[in-house]
């Protein structure tokens, strides 16, 4: 009997460059010179000045919004977000069951209820699932463009209308992508962004609110910002303005250093979705074929970021050979960045949302969803296998030895079933 030909038992790999494969952002010399120029003018930046008013200004400018205030992380761009849309104790906020857990966290610091929606076979919110959930208290729908896929925001918009509800946007993975050639970011009452190490747009750690309502950008302030900023930029006559000095009390503004890294990458940031776009089309032509494997359907309106490739895993198509049987192999072929879903995955594992009285007491003793509570989210994370998408056509090369070691575990499966 021959020997198989796959690594993981001895063969030769697909791809023998060392990894990691796919380091982000890509640091360039106007890099170098951005941060190293503002550490020359200032490392604190207290008010809407310098490099944190050039970068918002430009961030509001993308999106085409009239306001956008950085922050310190993308969670605490979220926990801006909520507060500013006046989301407080007892009011209910529809999240999907599937998604980053910093989605729905910052609710609970609010006194608020996180109410999770099952998704589609796509991952995303389920329209029917989440009208089930609509009581009286739900003061907001959040769209999450996971992996860098856009919601169906038309359908988003047109529900949150009908229930009388705001809608907020996560868009953590997915700056630049757009839907009906609206950017991603642009359609609720406000949108929260992560900038952290590898989001398509990256100041190495930080995040930002954008929103068209001064109010909610008045209250965004107020809630990370504090004093000269706050006293700077609401006007002296407003009702908040007696806030300006102390704000929310909490001090969640970036650091220059990243703004300065982000405020250079930001206009670099469209031709690195073209790249990944090409390189995605490539990978999803690859692999279109290949047994046990799915790649994602785009509706023709969608304008992905590709922050990631998420294929669907089969097993039954390959004899029952689990994910995890199948990711070991990958990586013996070279593929080491190839990854499943970890904190990304349903929330009602986490014990934080099934029994969150044990480190937040205002919720103790309230019922909490179960683990399997969210049948359609447990299936689509336990079948996500995460491919790496680059952005050069260099990088066709990794692309292809990607997808060449998916085919190969896939065509030789019987051999470590």
């Amino acid at each position: 009997m021959n020997a198989s030909p796959l690594a993981l038992l001895g063969g030769e790999p697909v791809n023998d460059v060392p990894g990691p494969h796919l380091a982000w952002p890509p640091i360039e010399e106007t890099d170098h010179r951005a941060v190293a120029e503002q550490l020359r003018v200032a490392v604190s930046v207290p008010d809407r000045s310098g490099i944190v008013a050039d970068l918002e200004n430009a961030l509001a400018s993308y999106l085409g919004v009239r306001h956008v205030v950085t922050t310190c992380t993308g969670t605490a761009a979220l926990h801006s977000m909520y507060a500013a849309a006046g989301i407080g104790p007892g009011d209910e906020v529809i999240v999907p069951a599937l998604t980053f857990h910093a989605t729905a966290t910052p609710l609970f610091h609010l006194g608020a209820r996180p109410v999770l929606a099952d998704v589609d076979e796509n991952g995303q919110l389920d329209p029917d699932d989440v009208a089930r959930r609509v009581t009286a208290r739900t003061k907001a729908v959040v769209a999450v463009h996971l992996w860098g896929l856009p919601e169906n925001m038309d359908a988003l918009a047109v529900f949150a209308d009908r229930h009388g509800l705001m809608l907020l946007e996560d868009g953590s993975h997915a700056h630049g992508a757009a839907w009906n050639g609206q950017l991603v970011g642009s359609f609720g009452t406000a949108a929260a962004f992560s900038l952290n190490g590898p989001k398509p747009l990256s100041a190495g750690e930080g995040g930002f609110v954008a929103t068209d309502d001064t109010e909610v950008y008045y209250r965004v302030l107020l809630h990370g910002q504090y004093n000269k900023r706050c006293r700077r930029e609401i006007p002296a006559g407003h009702p908040l303005a007696p806030y300006a000095v102390t704000g929310m009390g909490l001090k969640l503004r970036i650091h220059p250093l990243a703004a300065a890294l982000a405020h250079a990458q930001l206009p670099r940031l469209d031709g690195y979705l073209a790249g990944r776009a090409a390189v995605a089309q490539r990978m999803c032509a690859a692999l279109e074929r290949v047994p046990g494997i799915r790649v994602p359907r785009v509706p023709a309106g969608a304008r992905p970021s590709w922050y990631a490739l998420p294929l669907r895993y089969e097993p039954a198509e390959l004899g029952g050979l689990s994910v995890d049987r199948f990711l070991e192999a990958l990586h013996a072929e070279g593929a080491t960045d190839a990854d499943l879903p970890g904190s990304t995955r349903p929330l009602s594992d986490h014990p934080l949302f099934r029994t969150p009285g044990e480190l937040l007491p205002g919720y103790a003793g309230r019922p909490r969803p179960a683990v399997g509570s969210f049948p359609a989210a447990a299936h689509v994370h336990g079948s996500t296998l995460k491919l790496p998408v680059w952005h050069r056509d260099q990088d066709f090369r990794l692309a292809d030895a990607y997808t060449a070691a998916v085919a190969k575990v896939a065509r030789h499966h019987k051999d470590i079933v």
